[in-house]
């Protein structure tokens, strides 16, 4: 294999930000290409600034590179200017470690956590030179395999790829690579159907070209999802690691020669999440709740320090201050790095689990991280339709507890386009954050508080008690933003301090049209990249337009329409298009769950207050498994 770096070199000077195509980053991985026998080259669907921070990506490359057989090198999407370059010079698609082209590897291994990392895809198989549709790739071609949240409903792009694999990545990845091996070994007996039947045979991955979909031609809906091969299972189940603390990885995550969304070593402390916020997918498709111990997050820490020397350590999960042991990780963790710039934070933190000890180990540092929590809701009573069980005065306890250990703005997240909204529940975010500056300025005496809110379009998403709900039109979403923009401008004595971000309703529509899609959407993807469709989560590059005259060219012939996928609520009845992969989510128990939000009731967190009856633990024979707890 030749490397293509002395070709590409000449073409960085050309091109913004050259220093994010080069490689070479300390704890980058090199192997031979011919001493291994299975070559991954893993694409995260965005730019490398955004995608190599990513957690999911940084432990695939590592359990992947740990098997002396096998190789795992990463690729991104690159951006438009220099991708303009490669196709006007013939150069291709390339991974980063080795500048290989990239359809040299068995598999493109490809993480989406965004539904609007579909064009992206696209874009990477055009330059690496991999036909766009299963179809029509050969025996030579690399298998594309995708994996992430935003593959638990594949469908808008099944026809481009060869399979997926849900959930929990880190043991599949490895049987993956144990069957290319063993079927490559055999002398790679009916070329890529037979390797893609030994994929799909027990579940470890879904094939989508062994599933055949129907449709009901009145209702446009799809009327069934089947197998049309014998050894195909008629539902595919997730995977889900148990016992994280056999699985402490990243060990030696890669240092960035540029500069990256995030830079931090990040300690993963659980995975899952039963507090049931009925809008979050992934909390529902990440159950169970798994914590890691105490002693092997510390070691995670001092490991992962050493390797990288980063001064700020991150503990990650879907809502960390949750942990059992949170108020132990933070104080053993600050005691460990006292006389060093080592500092700690926590992501997105839940308003009733956050309290004085907490605040002050996080604190302790010398450096206070930004401090952010995500009420979501602005009224009490949106919060009981969601499910998230605070109050105002909960908050407001905590801001004071926030406000009284030194910080002075804090980040609160909220959601715009929830069912049974109402514009006095927006405004209802207007009082909260007035309120919020108000209890800043009496812990503090100081009239330097400030408060940003982050306002996005709730997007009603595959595998969560909101899959059937009708999601609010860009215009409505439009409409309640300005009309608390307004409210907040309006407030002569808080107004001034407080800072309001959102974007438009229309990225929203999008997001959910691709998000709740079937196959048919293959086509418009494919027209809107055609159209020069490429990095749609950037503001600056999303065309709603675009993406409006694609589906009405494809759709319309078929009866469909982009309002069809996204503001109509769908019966319980409609047979989902991702209803043959399993979550593990008993439908009864959502749809019921859909009921209890509409009529604003709250659900206990099945950790405290006893099973739930979701249906993961027994379908997939796991449990809660929680620090310090025996196995």
């Amino acid at each position: 294999m030749t490397p293509l770096i002395d070709r590409l070199e000449p073409l960085l000077a050309q091109v913004s930000k050259p220093v994010q195509y080069v490689g070479g980053e300390v704890n980058s991985v090199s192997k031979p290409f011919d001493s291994v026998d299975v070559h991954w080259a893993l694409l995260y669907p965005d730019t490398y600034a955004v995608g190599q921070p990513n957690q999911g990506l940084a432990i695939l490359y590592e359990v992947l590179n740990e098997l002396d057989w096998v190789v795992a090198e990463r690729t991104f999407t690159i951006w438009p200017d220099l991708a303009a370059l490669l196709r006007e010079h013939g150069l291709p698609q390339f991974t980063w470690e080795s500048h290989l082209p990239v359809k040299d590897f068995d598999v493109l291994g490809v993480s989406f956590a965004t539904e609007l990392g579909y064009t992206n895809l696209l874009e990477t198989l055009d330059l690496a030179g991999i036909e766009l549709r299963s179809r029509d790739r050969g025996d030579a071609d690399p298998l594309v395999i995708a994996g992430g949240h935003a593959a638990f409903n594949p469908e808008p792009v099944a026809d481009f790829l060869d399979a997926v694999i849900l959930g929990d990545g880190e043991e599949a990845v490895v049987e993956v690579s144990k069957r290319i091996r063993q079927w490559k070994a055999e002398g790679r007996p009916d070329g890529r159907e037979g390797l893609l039947e030994r994929l799909a045979a027990d579940g470890l991955a879904y094939v989508p070209q062994f599933y055949d979909v129907a449709y009901d031609p009145q209702t446009k809906a799809i009327s069934a999802v089947t197998p049309n091969g014998p050894n195909v299972p008629a539902r595919v189940p997730k995977h889900t690691l148990e016992h994280l603390d056999d699985w402490p990885y990243p060990k030696h995550p890669i240092v960035p020669l540029g500069e990256t969304i995030h830079e931090r070593y990040s300690v993963e402390i659980f995975r899952g999440c039963t507090r049931g916020c009925r809008f979050c997918q992934a909390g529902m498709i990440t159950r169970p709740v798994r914590e890691r111990s105490l002693p092997v997050i510390q070691q995670m820490v001092e490991t992962g320090l050493a390797a990288t020397g980063l001064d700020e350590v991150g503990l990650l999960s879907l809502s960390s201050a949750d942990h059992t042991q949170i108020g132990e990780i933070a104080k053993t963790l600050a005691d460990q790095y006292a006389e060093s710039q080592v500092s700690l934070s926590l992501p997105s933190t839940r308003v009733d689990a956050f309290n004085l000890d907490l605040a002050h180990e996080l604190n302790r540092g010398g450096r206070r991280s930004g401090l952010t929590f995500a009420p979501e809701g602005g009224s009490d009573r949106m919060r009981a339709v969601i499910n998230k069980m605070v109050g105002a005065e909960d908050l407001l306890r905590t801001v004071s507890t926030a406000f009284s250990q030194g910080w002075r703005s804090v980040k609160l997240y909220f959601m715009c386009g929830l069912p049974t909204e109402t514009d006095d529940d927006l405004l209802a975010i207007a009082d909260l954050a007035a309120r919020v500056i108000a209890t800043g300025r009496q812990v503090t005496g100081s009239r330097d508080i400030h408060c940003t809110l982050s306002i996005g379009g709730f997007v009603p998403k595959p595998h969560t008690s909101f899959q059937w709900a009708a999601q609010a039109s860009a215009e409505m979403i439009d409409h309640r933003l300005q009309v608390l923009k307004e409210a907040i401008i309006a407030d002569r004595r808080y107004g001034r301090a407080i800072n309001l971000r959102y974007g438009k309703g229309s990225t929203g529509i999008i997001e959910g049209l691709l998000a709740r899609g079937d196959r048919r959407l293959g086509a418009v993807i494919e027209a809107v990249w055609r159209d020069g469709g490429v990095f749609d989560g950037w503001i600056e590059h999303f065309s709603y337009d675009r993406w409006q005259q694609a589906a009405a060219a494809v759709l319309t012939p078929l009866g469909l329409s982009v309002d069809w996928y996204t503001t109509r609520e769908r019966p319980r009845a409609e047979v989902l298009p991702w209803a043959h992969l399993d979550a593990g989510l008993d439908l009864d128990w959502l749809w019921a769950d859909y009921q209890a939000a509409i009529n604003a009731e709250e659900v206990d967190d099945c950790r405290w207050a006893g099973c739930n009856d979701c249906g993961v633990c027994p379908g997939f024979d796991v449990d809660i498994e929680l620090a310090g707890v025996p196995r």
